[in-house]
């Protein structure tokens, strides 16, 4: 049997590439994705001649976009493209298999590009820094399902953890954000301290902060007087923190 009778009888093998954001798709495909084919990092062992679903996906994008091909070569410790260069990383390089698909690609590109929002939804990108992962876990399912019920559809959060003050100050200095909500009690460097450096030190003079905790009158005056929009009191309900995060993004 031969080497393209073999290829052909593989089941295609599905592939999924998520990116961090809009741009950095649309940058890929201007260097890559146009030329009708692309190189995927990954660990996994691919023969070269094997179908490939490839899913092209970020946060905000609606549907993910699907297209088909074939692995032309690969690279790695046990590829025929040899041993892995220090700096390199481990992959194929996939040819798109001419098609609807390949041809619709650039249309699809273009309207992420011009935001269009029946293709792409709004995304917010939120802080949570919370040493309490039970409630930095309830914070997140409440964000990710108040974008489908609240917004329709519209706005998708993207969320980052923190788990203590240092920390969230590290991430903000790299990172950008759209809203930030710190518990005031943080282990390492206190949450009154982290909203202080982002209106301070980082100069994030018009980041909305929501501080949130259970010390009363003390942990509302230390979190309001260093810079935070809003402070909720724990036990709070996630309507709070939804309404909340609705009036200051919105």
């Amino acid at each position: 049997m031969s080497d393209d009778k073999r290829h052909s009888d593989r089941e295609p093998v599905t592939l999924f590439v998520e990116y961090e954001g809009a741009d950095d798709l649309v940058g890929d495909y201007t260097e890559n994705l146009s030329t009708g084919g692309t190189f995927v990092a990954t660990n996994r062992e691919i023969p070269i001649g094997q179908r490939i679903h490839l899913v092209l996906s970020f946060p905000g994008l609606l549907e993910p976009i699907a297209i088909e091909g074939i692995v032309r070569w690969t690279r790695g410790a046990t590829s025929t493209a040899g041993v892995v260069q220090p700096g390199e990383e481990s992959g194929a390089g996939i040819e798109f298999t001419p098609g609807p698909a390949r041809d619709q690609l650039a249309q699809v590109i273009t309207r992420i590009g011009q935001r269009d929002p029946r293709t792409v939804s709004r995304l917010y990108r939120v802080l949570v820094v919370e040493d309490n992962k039970h409630v930095a876990s309830l914070i997140n399912d409440g964000l990710k399902g108040a974008s489908r019920r609240e917004f329709g559809g519209g706005v998708t959060f993207a969320v980052r953890n923190a788990e203590d003050g240092r920390q969230a100050v590290e991430i903000l200095r790299r990172e950008k954000f759209d809203a930030l909500i710190v518990d005031v009690y943080l282990p390492v460097l206190d949450g009154a301290r982290v909203i202080q450096a982002a209106r301070g030190e980082l100069g994030l003079a018009e980041l909305p902060i929501i501080a949130v905790s259970a010390g009363g009158d003390s942990a509302r005056k230390s979190a309001l007087d260093a810079g935070a929009n809003i402070f909720l009191d724990k036990p709070m309900r996630l309507r709070q923190v939804i309404d909340t995060i609705q009036k200051l993004l919105t």
